[in-house]
Protein backbone atom coordinates (compact mmCIF):
# COMPACT_ATOMS: atom_id res chain seq x y z
CA UNK A 1 0.00 0.00 0.00
CA UNK A 2 1.61 3.52 -0.83
CA UNK A 3 1.02 6.10 1.67
CA UNK A 4 1.38 9.77 1.27
CA UNK A 5 2.74 11.59 4.74
CA UNK A 6 1.98 14.72 5.91
CA UNK A 7 3.90 16.29 8.99
CA UNK A 8 5.95 19.29 9.94
CA UNK A 9 6.81 18.64 13.47
CA UNK A 10 8.96 16.71 15.71
CA UNK A 11 5.94 14.93 16.60
CA UNK A 12 5.47 14.42 12.59
CA UNK A 13 9.23 12.97 12.27
CA UNK A 14 8.86 10.49 15.27
CA UNK A 15 5.53 9.42 13.55
CA UNK A 16 7.14 8.99 10.08
CA UNK A 17 10.34 6.97 11.69
CA UNK A 18 8.66 4.39 12.79
CA UNK A 19 5.98 4.09 10.18
CA UNK A 20 9.33 3.31 8.00
CA UNK A 21 10.74 1.21 10.62
CA UNK A 22 7.61 -0.94 10.19
CA UNK A 23 8.04 -1.31 6.72
CA UNK A 24 5.27 1.09 5.80
CA UNK A 25 5.97 2.59 1.80
CA UNK A 26 5.93 6.10 2.36
CA UNK A 27 6.09 7.44 -1.73
CA UNK A 28 5.95 10.87 -0.70
CA UNK A 29 6.03 13.79 2.39
CA UNK A 30 4.20 16.84 2.16
CA UNK A 31 5.23 19.25 4.40
CA UNK A 32 5.41 23.21 5.30
CA UNK A 33 8.59 24.97 3.68
CA UNK A 34 11.28 25.94 5.38
CA UNK A 35 11.42 28.74 8.30
CA UNK A 36 13.82 31.31 9.43
CA UNK A 37 15.75 29.74 12.46
CA UNK A 38 18.31 31.00 14.72
CA UNK A 39 19.87 34.10 14.88
CA UNK A 40 20.73 34.45 11.35
CA UNK A 41 17.66 33.55 10.80
CA UNK A 42 18.92 30.88 8.35
CA UNK A 43 15.61 28.55 5.95
CA UNK A 44 15.59 25.52 7.83
CA UNK A 45 13.91 22.43 6.75
CA UNK A 46 11.39 21.14 9.80
CA UNK A 47 12.34 17.57 11.01
CA UNK A 48 9.82 15.65 9.59
CA UNK A 49 11.62 17.13 5.76
CA UNK A 50 14.95 15.69 7.16
CA UNK A 51 14.07 12.40 7.66
CA UNK A 52 12.26 12.00 4.21
CA UNK A 53 15.05 13.48 2.50
CA UNK A 54 17.62 11.23 4.54
CA UNK A 55 15.69 8.39 3.07
CA UNK A 56 15.50 9.67 -0.45
CA UNK A 57 11.45 10.16 -0.20
CA UNK A 58 10.03 12.85 -2.50
CA UNK A 59 9.40 15.95 -0.43
CA UNK A 60 6.36 18.55 -1.65
CA UNK A 61 7.22 21.84 0.66
CA UNK A 62 2.81 23.97 0.34
CA UNK A 63 2.26 26.99 2.43
CA UNK A 64 -1.09 26.54 0.87
CA UNK A 65 -2.50 23.03 0.24
CA UNK A 66 -5.39 23.86 -1.32
CA UNK A 67 -3.28 25.75 -4.46
CA UNK A 68 -1.97 22.50 -5.32
CA UNK A 69 -4.52 19.91 -6.46
CA UNK A 70 -3.39 19.15 -9.58
CA UNK A 71 0.25 18.46 -8.30
CA UNK A 72 -0.91 16.25 -5.56
CA UNK A 73 -3.61 14.11 -7.67
CA UNK A 74 -0.31 13.34 -9.55
CA UNK A 75 1.09 11.99 -7.30
CA UNK A 76 0.77 8.25 -7.28
CA UNK A 77 -0.62 6.79 -3.31
CA UNK A 78 -3.40 4.87 -1.93
CA UNK A 79 -4.04 6.68 1.59
CA UNK A 80 -2.77 9.69 3.09
CA UNK A 81 -1.71 9.77 7.17
CA UNK A 82 -1.66 13.40 8.73
CA UNK A 83 0.54 13.73 12.02
CA UNK A 84 0.54 17.71 13.19
CA UNK A 85 1.07 18.93 9.46
CA UNK A 86 -0.54 22.60 10.66
CA UNK A 87 -2.43 23.00 7.79
CA UNK A 88 -6.26 22.99 7.67
CA UNK A 89 -6.93 19.97 5.05
CA UNK A 90 -9.16 21.15 1.83
CA UNK A 91 -12.59 19.34 1.03
CA UNK A 92 -11.26 18.14 -2.06
CA UNK A 93 -8.45 16.47 -0.74
CA UNK A 94 -10.50 13.89 2.05
CA UNK A 95 -12.97 13.65 -0.60
CA UNK A 96 -9.73 12.30 -2.90
CA UNK A 97 -8.75 9.35 -1.31
CA UNK A 98 -8.94 7.94 2.58
CA UNK A 99 -7.00 10.49 4.85
CA UNK A 100 -6.03 8.83 8.66
CA UNK A 101 -4.62 10.91 11.06
CA UNK A 102 -2.56 10.27 14.02
CA UNK A 103 -3.96 12.21 17.14
CA UNK A 104 -1.89 12.23 20.81
CA UNK A 105 -5.26 11.72 22.91
CA UNK A 106 -8.52 9.46 23.55
CA UNK A 107 -10.30 11.26 21.19
CA UNK A 108 -13.12 12.55 21.62
CA UNK A 109 -10.81 14.43 24.58
CA UNK A 110 -8.96 16.48 23.64
CA UNK A 111 -9.77 18.03 20.18
CA UNK A 112 -7.57 21.24 19.15
CA UNK A 113 -3.99 21.79 19.39
CA UNK A 114 -2.74 21.40 22.48
CA UNK A 115 -4.15 17.57 23.86
CA UNK A 116 -0.61 16.28 25.52
CA UNK A 117 0.01 19.49 27.15
CA UNK A 118 -3.88 19.24 28.70
CA UNK A 119 -3.28 16.04 29.58
CA UNK A 120 -0.64 16.59 31.75
CA UNK A 121 -1.65 19.78 33.05
CA UNK A 122 -5.16 18.26 34.39
CA UNK A 123 -3.48 15.92 36.04
CA UNK A 124 -4.83 12.99 33.73
CA UNK A 125 -3.83 9.41 35.16
CA UNK A 126 -3.72 8.48 31.36
CA UNK A 127 -4.20 9.54 27.77
CA UNK A 128 -3.32 7.67 24.68
CA UNK A 129 -3.52 8.13 20.86
CA UNK A 130 -5.91 7.92 18.46
CA UNK A 131 -6.12 7.40 14.63
CA UNK A 132 -9.48 8.51 12.90
CA UNK A 133 -10.67 9.52 9.77
CA UNK A 134 -9.96 12.49 8.84
CA UNK A 135 -13.13 15.05 8.67
CA UNK A 136 -13.35 19.28 7.78
CA UNK A 137 -14.26 19.93 11.90
CA UNK A 138 -10.92 19.38 13.87
CA UNK A 139 -10.18 16.20 15.08
CA UNK A 140 -14.13 15.32 14.79
CA UNK A 141 -13.76 12.38 12.18
CA UNK A 142 -14.72 8.70 13.24
CA UNK A 143 -12.28 6.36 15.11
CA UNK A 144 -10.97 3.52 13.69
CA UNK A 145 -7.92 2.56 16.76
CA UNK A 146 -7.05 4.16 20.01
CA UNK A 147 -4.57 2.91 22.03
CA UNK A 148 -3.91 4.33 25.66
CA UNK A 149 -0.97 5.15 27.79
CA UNK A 150 -0.78 5.34 31.78
CA UNK A 151 1.46 8.87 32.76
CA UNK A 152 4.10 8.52 34.93
CA UNK A 153 5.50 12.17 35.44
CA UNK A 154 6.53 12.96 32.06
CA UNK A 155 7.29 16.28 30.87
CA UNK A 156 5.40 17.19 27.45
CA UNK A 157 8.73 16.09 25.13
CA UNK A 158 8.95 12.80 26.79
CA UNK A 159 5.33 12.28 26.56
CA UNK A 160 5.23 13.78 23.03
CA UNK A 161 7.94 11.35 22.10
CA UNK A 162 6.29 8.47 23.50
CA UNK A 163 2.93 9.20 22.30
CA UNK A 164 4.37 9.51 18.67
CA UNK A 165 6.48 6.33 18.56
CA UNK A 166 3.19 4.72 19.59
CA UNK A 167 0.86 6.32 16.91
CA UNK A 168 3.74 4.99 14.12
CA UNK A 169 3.20 1.65 14.99
CA UNK A 170 -0.33 1.91 15.03
CA UNK A 171 -0.43 3.47 11.53
CA UNK A 172 1.04 0.37 10.49
CA UNK A 173 -2.11 -2.04 11.93
CA UNK A 174 -4.64 0.23 10.70
CA UNK A 175 -2.97 -0.04 6.64
CA UNK A 176 -3.08 -3.47 7.64
CA UNK A 177 -6.70 -3.42 7.87
CA UNK A 178 -7.31 -1.38 4.96
CA UNK A 179 -5.42 -3.43 3.08
CA UNK A 180 -7.39 -6.89 4.45
CA UNK A 181 -10.47 -5.17 4.71
CA UNK A 182 -11.23 -5.22 8.19
CA UNK A 183 -10.90 -2.11 9.08
CA UNK A 184 -13.92 0.10 10.95
CA UNK A 185 -15.13 2.91 11.08
CA UNK A 186 -16.39 4.14 15.01
CA UNK A 187 -18.38 7.90 15.02
CA UNK A 188 -17.50 9.90 18.31
CA UNK A 189 -18.93 10.79 21.21
CA UNK A 190 -19.26 14.83 19.80
CA UNK A 191 -21.33 15.20 22.64
CA UNK A 192 -18.60 14.33 24.97
CA UNK A 193 -15.72 15.94 22.98
CA UNK A 194 -13.32 18.49 25.02
CA UNK A 195 -11.54 21.38 23.09
CA UNK A 196 -8.45 22.55 23.69
CA UNK A 197 -6.70 25.93 22.29
CA UNK A 198 -2.75 27.09 21.85
CA UNK A 199 -1.27 28.44 25.11
CA UNK A 200 0.27 31.74 25.44
CA UNK A 201 2.84 32.80 27.70
CA UNK A 202 0.29 34.28 30.53
CA UNK A 203 -0.15 30.68 30.96
CA UNK A 204 3.23 29.94 32.36
CA UNK A 205 2.88 32.14 35.31
CA UNK A 206 2.65 29.77 38.70
CA UNK A 207 0.08 31.19 40.90
CA UNK A 208 1.18 29.64 44.56
CA UNK A 209 -3.14 30.24 45.59
CA UNK A 210 -3.35 26.60 43.83
CA UNK A 211 -2.30 23.12 45.48
CA UNK A 212 1.69 21.84 44.84
CA UNK A 213 0.58 19.19 42.32
CA UNK A 214 -1.47 21.03 39.99
CA UNK A 215 2.08 23.87 40.06
CA UNK A 216 3.95 20.33 39.06
CA UNK A 217 1.66 19.42 36.23
CA UNK A 218 1.58 22.91 35.06
CA UNK A 219 5.95 23.25 35.01
CA UNK A 220 5.86 19.21 33.16
CA UNK A 221 2.89 20.47 30.92
CA UNK A 222 4.19 24.05 29.43
CA UNK A 223 7.49 24.74 30.93
CA UNK A 224 9.37 23.32 27.63
CA UNK A 225 7.72 25.42 25.36
CA UNK A 226 6.10 28.99 26.46
CA UNK A 227 8.22 28.73 29.67
CA UNK A 228 6.87 28.55 33.32
CA UNK A 229 7.51 31.43 35.56
CA UNK A 230 7.10 33.76 39.00
CA UNK A 231 8.16 37.41 39.81
CA UNK A 232 10.25 37.89 42.83
CA UNK A 233 12.46 41.18 43.33
CA UNK A 234 11.38 42.78 40.22
CA UNK A 235 13.00 39.86 38.20
CA UNK A 236 11.07 36.62 36.27
CA UNK A 237 12.69 33.60 37.21
CA UNK A 238 11.87 30.54 34.96
CA UNK A 239 11.08 27.22 36.49
CA UNK A 240 12.62 24.25 34.53
CA UNK A 241 12.09 21.33 36.76
CA UNK A 242 9.52 21.36 40.14
CA UNK A 243 8.12 18.71 41.95
CA UNK A 244 5.16 19.00 44.61
CA UNK A 245 6.63 17.71 48.47
CA UNK A 246 4.03 17.43 51.10
CA UNK A 247 6.08 20.04 53.35
CA UNK A 248 3.66 23.10 54.24
CA UNK A 249 4.29 26.56 54.05
CA UNK A 250 3.51 30.17 53.70
CA UNK A 251 1.48 30.17 50.47
CA UNK A 252 3.98 32.33 47.68
CA UNK A 253 6.88 32.84 50.26
CA UNK A 254 10.28 31.24 49.95
CA UNK A 255 12.32 28.77 52.29
CA UNK A 256 14.77 26.44 52.33
CA UNK A 257 14.81 22.85 53.83
CA UNK A 258 18.62 21.11 53.77
CA UNK A 259 19.56 24.08 51.06
CA UNK A 260 16.26 22.82 48.62
CA UNK A 261 14.79 25.31 46.89
CA UNK A 262 10.83 25.92 48.00
CA UNK A 263 7.96 27.74 47.84
CA UNK A 264 4.44 27.17 49.60
CA UNK A 265 1.71 26.67 48.28
CA UNK A 266 -1.78 26.76 49.16
CA UNK A 267 -1.73 22.79 49.84
CA UNK A 268 1.78 21.54 50.22
CA UNK A 269 4.88 23.48 48.70
CA UNK A 270 6.92 23.44 45.57
CA UNK A 271 10.90 22.38 45.13
CA UNK A 272 12.16 24.18 42.41
CA UNK A 273 14.67 21.62 40.93
CA UNK A 274 15.95 23.14 37.85
CA UNK A 275 15.40 27.15 36.86
CA UNK A 276 16.88 29.76 34.39
CA UNK A 277 18.24 32.88 36.27
CA UNK A 278 17.58 36.31 34.29
CA UNK A 279 21.39 36.03 32.92
CA UNK A 280 19.62 32.84 30.86
CA UNK A 281 21.76 29.75 32.72
CA UNK A 282 20.11 26.89 33.56
CA UNK A 283 21.07 25.48 36.94
CA UNK A 284 19.93 23.73 40.02
CA UNK A 285 17.45 25.48 42.32
CA UNK A 286 19.55 25.21 45.23
CA UNK A 287 22.29 26.71 43.50
CA UNK A 288 20.31 29.47 42.65
CA UNK A 289 19.29 29.78 46.63
CA UNK A 290 22.76 29.51 47.44
CA UNK A 291 23.70 33.01 45.35
CA UNK A 292 20.48 34.92 45.91
CA UNK A 293 20.18 33.97 50.14
CA UNK A 294 18.30 37.68 49.91
CA UNK A 295 15.17 35.91 48.43
CA UNK A 296 14.16 33.69 51.56
CA UNK A 297 11.60 34.73 53.13
CA UNK A 298 10.70 36.89 50.05
CA UNK A 299 7.08 36.22 48.85
CA UNK A 300 6.74 36.07 44.95
CA UNK A 301 4.19 37.48 42.61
Amino acid sequence: MKVLFLGSSQFSAVVLKKMLDEGVNVVGVITQPDRPCGRGHKLTPNNAKVLAMANDIPCYCYDRMRNHQEEIENIDYDVSVVASFGQILPQWFLDYKLCINVHPSLLPKYRGASPIQNAILNGDEKTGVTIMKVAMEVDSGDIILQREFVLNGEYYLELENKLAFIGGGMVKEVLDSIENGTVTFTPQAHDKAVHVQKFVKEDGLLNFNQNAKSLECRVRALSETIGCYFIIGGDALKVVKAKAIDEAGQIGVVSSNKKRFIIGCNGGSLEIEMCKAPSGKTIRGQDYLNGHNEILGEKVN
